[in-house]
């Protein structure tokens, strides 16, 4: 069994092209992908996770 790719938050960032200030803004309004925060203090995005938040925002366009 694969482990889910993790994707570091600079890397989401790019992906989605917005600043990391715009990103902490959509998610003090719960509007960001799900982040999970490694032990270190480290945020990784799950790529699954990505995904299905971009689809939403597909649907809804």
């Amino acid at each position: 069994m694969s482990r889910p790719q993790m994707l570091k938050l600079p890397e989401v960032l790019t992906e989605i092209g917005i600043s990391r200030a715009a990103f902490y803004r959509m998610r003090a309004r719960g509007q960001a992908p799900r982040l999970i925060k490694l032990p270190n203090g480290q945020l990784r995005v799950r790529r699954s996770d990505l995904d299905a938040w971009l689809a939403s925002y597909e649907e809804a366009a």
